[in-house]
């Protein structure tokens, strides 16, 4: 058996410690490949719009993915990544949980921009956009032009202010502090009007601080149209385990299906040229949540959404919720092939780690639950081998029990938002 090198063995490891924990890494979905061709091509359609500069999109754009869990969602996710930063678009994958909920953009974003990934670089990812602009070019020209004409930008003028703060100043730590602001968080008014008066701009922003629940959505489009004007084609946002939305209370389900049409280009309000997002959810939540058969929520957010004086919402949640319900790319079956032919590629990866034949593995039984999902099968022979490797004549026998996700409402996912707190904003 010709010796693996020291860089593949250590890849190796790396891609079997991701699978061994359900995760797939970079390495693991660059080693397996991905067998889902019609939501890949669609996403190079995707990309191929959000890059056009002839005629360029006038809203984000966007995809829904479904599948049962374990089907290969998060792994299409990963490999999208690396096929957007291999593009040049600047990539973020944002999964929801319990510190990172759907409905509070904010934390989203937040999330988007910490966990973002550049093509051939990195570092923070809002301070490397920042030293990768070129004041004297035309593409930071019309980028400022644009955020200072707050009719067509739709930005407050802190937005402005401190861009021209950050391309005059000397200050490294206002710079600092202004890139923060760019990423989430909160910036002292009296910092940026010094930084003003510094570069003997002050007359030019005489401006109030914006309200924090303001920012989020100004945030957003500043930041894709600074993604381009340092050099890349836009951003990919990967939304991950939606399904979670199906935990939170009906008026806040609703509030995240607004979010799901934001996303996805879908909103009425609200304008993200550049933007491609792709979102990933369990095949059986639109049926479990939103429909007649479910928890009925086409039926009853609407009404919640008023209650709660958000009829502004009404219509982007009714537009999210049609999202879910229509227009999700389901995930290809996988097929005993399609299994076998993964686990062969698998065993050569297992072979290359630990230096060590590991054995072809009896057929499992398959059946149209849990055992023929990609993730039951691939965890199983990394366990099995491990078991063998230590214990040659060991008789493995993998059991399993179906793991199906619970929609039932959890208040320990509701925390506060910017319409009640005061989270990220400009202070006195």
């Amino acid at each position: 058996m010709e010796q693996p090198t020291e860089n593949r063995a250590l890849a190796c490891r790396r891609a079997l410690e991701a699978l061994r924990n359900g995760v797939p890494n970079g390495e693991a979905v660059r080693m397996l490949g991905c067998n889902q061709p019609q939501a890949e091509a669609r996403f190079a359609d995707l990309l191929v719009k959000a890059s056009d500069r002839e005629s360029p999109p006038r809203e984000a754009l966007g995809m829904l993915v479904s599948g049962d869990f374990g089907s290969g969602k998060s792994h299409l996710l990963t490999h999208l990544e690396r096929q957007a930063l291999a593009e040049g678009f600047v990539c973020s994958r944002v999964a929801v949980s319990k510190e990172t909920i759907l409905y509070d953009l904010g934390k989203v974003f937040k999330s988007a921009v910490d966990n973002g990934l550049m093509p051939n670089h990195s570092g923070r990812l809002i301070e490397e956009l920042g030293q990768r602009l070129r004041p004297q070019s035309q593409g930071y020209a019309d980028f400022f032009r644009w955020a200072d004409d707050a009719e067509t930008s739709g930005l407050s003028p802190m937005f402005p202010a401190t861009l021209l703060v950050h391309e005059r100043s000397n200050d490294l730590e206002l710079n600092n502090e202004i890139e923060s602001f760019w990423a989430g968080d909160r910036i002292g008014v009296a910092r940026v009007k010094g930084g003003l008066r510094q570069i003997g701009q002050l007359q030019s922003y005489p401006y109030f601080a914006p309200k924090a629940a303001e920012l989020p959505p100004q945030r957003m489009r500043f930041a894709v149209e600074l993604i381009k004007a340092a050099g890349y084609k836009g951003w990919v946002v990967l939304l991950d385990e939606i399904e979670l939305i199906g935990q939170y209370t009906l008026f806040h389900r609703g509030k995240s299906y607004a979010e799901v049409a934001r996303w996805l280009g879908q909103s009425a309000g609200f304008s993200y040229p550049g933007l491609v997002t792709v979102g990933a959810v369990t095949d059986d939540f639109a049926p479990a949540i939103i429909s007649a058969d479910g928890k009925m929520d086409r039926d009853y957010v609407a009404p919640r959404l008023e209650a709660r004086l958000y009829q502004s919402l009404v219509p982007d949640a009714e537009t999210g919720m049609r999202l879910l319900e229509r227009e999700c790319l389901p995930l290809n079956p996988l097929t005993d092939d399609d299994i076998r032919g993964t686990l062969e590629t698998l065993r050569e990866i297992y072979r290359d780690a630990y230096e060590w034949d590991a054995p072809s593995l009896p057929e499992r039984a398959r059946g149209a639950g849990h055992q023929q999902l990609m993730r039951y099968n691939v965890r199983a022979a990394i366990n099995e081998w491990d078991l063998l490797r230590r214990y040659p004549d060991a008789k493995p026998d993998t059991q399993s029990d179906e793991f199906r996700p619970a929609y039932e409402e959890n208040r320990d996912l509701e925390r506060e938002t910017p319409d009640d707190a005061d989270g990220g904003g400009a202070r006195e």
